[in-house]
């Protein structure tokens, strides 16, 4: 696997650590109440989970695996970089900002930083996919 595919698939694997803690805090809330604001951890614990683990390990994964037709060589691999930094910082500022009473514009910045690494993962992926028989 490349290098940057690992990338990928480490953050991935760090934010399901971090989703999955925060919800089990969540639910030990529900059964014996800890304290009222462990309720904030919410959102973190949706954007972790859905864009940082589920989405971050499908573009690794798709990084690594599309095929190469452009002689083994995968094209435009700064634009998958791109991706992994706005991605990452998306999700931080999205889930972060929203459980820490961020304005709505920071949460805002945090979906378009998210909505342009899909765009940049998309500007890498294109040419490696083809229709069958071409």
């Amino acid at each position: 696997m490349p290098r940057l595919g690992r990338w990928f698939v480490r953050a991935a694997l760090l934010y399901l650590a971090l989703g999955v803690t925060f919800g089990a805090l969540l639910l030990a809330h529900k059964g014996m109440p800890l304290h009222p604001s462990l309720w904030r951890l919410l959102p973190a614990h949706i954007e972790f989970l859905l864009l940082g683990w589920t989405l971050q390990l499908a573009f690794g994964v798709a990084y690594w695996i599309l095929p190469r037709f452009t002689g083994g060589v995968r094209p435009r691999p700064w634009a998958a970089a791109l991706a992994l930094g706005l991605l990452n910082a998306g999700v931080l500022l999205t889930g972060l900002g929203a459980s820490l009473g961020a304005p709505a514009e920071a949460i805002l910045a945090g979906r378009l930083l998210e909505a342009a690494a899909a765009l940049a993962f998309v500007l890498h992926a294109w040419p490696r996919v083809k229709p069958p028989g071409a």
